[in-house]
């Protein structure tokens, strides 16, 4: 499996939430999708819906809240920029509802469920 050791975590974690969106029937648009101003982990629809994913993979006890703290404003304004140009390049979706969550998903040896908070742009 080609990247570093924590790439390979990140696509784990992403991998994680992903299934358990679909199981709620949502539908993957983009992974990982990139523009100059930053990326989107997933981008999912459903009904009209966006969903709009940012995945933290962590280790209980991290630094940062279990990824809590990697989610401040200058992390959601450059979210904010990339959703822009995202929605630029798909723009049939302009109109759709859209919620921004974070997915702070335990890492292996870990155990526990998925936490999931709602951002605000």
């Amino acid at each position: 499996m080609p990247g570093s050791a924590n790439q390979r975590l990140g696509g784990w974690a992403e991998q994680r939430a992903l299934r358990l969106l679909r199981a709620k029937g949502w539908r993957l648009l983009s992974r990982n999708w990139r523009c100059r101003w930053g990326e989107l982990d997933l981008v999912l629809a459903k009904r009209g819906r966006l969903l709009l994913v940012e995945v933290k993979g962590r280790r209980p006890g991290g630094w940062d809240g279990e990824g809590r703290g990697a989610l401040g404003p200058i992390k959601r304004r450059r979210l904010a920029r990339a959703w822009a140009c995202w929605v630029a390049v798909h723009p049939e979706r302009a109109a759709d509802s859209v919620e921004m969550v974070a997915a702070l998903v335990p890492l292996p040896p870990a155990r526990g469920g998925v936490r999931w908070m709602r951002l605000e742009f």
